[in-house]
């Protein structure tokens, strides 16, 4: 079975954990996600099956968009509702107060992620290493949008649309610093990824996800299930980058540089 579709990840599950129960469901073997999500949180998880996970690199997966609930006066090193050790007491702010600090977190934002987070360090996940003592590197990433939802003391939920790697957890944590307090997350949700949101699990059509550019061949759709090797003179365009041709039953994704050809990936099945 081939088939990219988007899952819906729940709280407090691994994202290997819930690609088993997918794969059960479905009575697959081969299967893959993309974007791992914390077990804390939950929400979308672009899932593909057969030939189709290896598309990942290739699909419209950025920015992603979430939705964060952010406890205030709540410290936890997890930065979420899973290890919280101390509630403290926590005036409220004003709606505008709020507003203004969410306000001034669109653009860059540099910080250091969290120990409890699927980041890899040296391979593994930083959550299956708390007890060892790991540094993580700082990360820069970018917050396109960042909206307050709603603000019911003292939780703050808000929707943010960011970049690749953003750890949101620590997005709350900054945001309660700014608020001159402590916070931790009381809900994560990812609601969007890309092109990508969920909608009970149904087929989509790879072609209309990917990142790559339409191209045409003169080649026949058997000399290009061989892998015949290409030259510019067989192409409709023949500028840099990377591309997809498609043929009646398969599709084969290309890269050009410097008007040389290779095939990334060939003979994908459309269906």
């Amino acid at each position: 079975m081939n088939r990219l579709f988007v899952g819906y990840k729940p709280q407090f599950l691994s994202s290997n954990a819930y690609l088993s129960q997918i794969k059960r469901k479905y009575h697959v073997k081969k299967a893959g996600f993309s974007g791992t999500l914390d077990p804390f949180a939950c929400g979308t998880l672009i899932i593909a099956f057969g030939a189709y996970t290896k598309l990942f690199r290739f699909l419209k997966k950025y920015p992603k968009e979430y939705i964060a609930t952010l406890w205030l006066g709540a410290h936890s090193p997890s930065l979420d509702i899973e290890k919280i050790d101390r509630i403290d007491e926590v005036k409220k702010r004003s709606v505008q107060e709020i507003e203004a600090v969410l306000d001034s977190f669109v653009g860059q934002f540099t910080y250091t992620p969290p120990k409890y987070s699927a980041k890899k360090v040296g391979g593994t996940r930083a959550y299956k290493m708390i007890d060892k003592d790991i540094a993580l590197p700082q990360v820069a990433s970018t917050i396109y949008e960042i909206e307050l939802l709603n603000y019911s003391h003292p939780f703050i939920t808000f929707r943010s649309v960011v970049s690749e790697g953003t750890y949101i957890r620590s997005l709350g944590e900054h945001i309660a610093q700014k608020l001159r307090t402590t916070g931790a997350l009381s809900y994560l949700e990812r609601t969007r990824e890309g092109a990508f949101v969920y909608e009970d699990e149904k087929p989509l059509d790879p072609l209309q996800f990917l990142i790559t550019k339409p191209n045409s061949t003169t080649l026949s759709a058997q000399q290009i299930l061989h892998g015949k090797k290409l030259k510019c003179r067989d192409l409709a365009v023949c500028e840099n980058g990377i591309y997809h041709l498609v043929f009646d039953t398969f599709f084969t994704i290309i890269e050009i540089e410097n008007y040389k050809i290779k095939y990334l990936l060939n003979n994908l099945p459309r269906s």
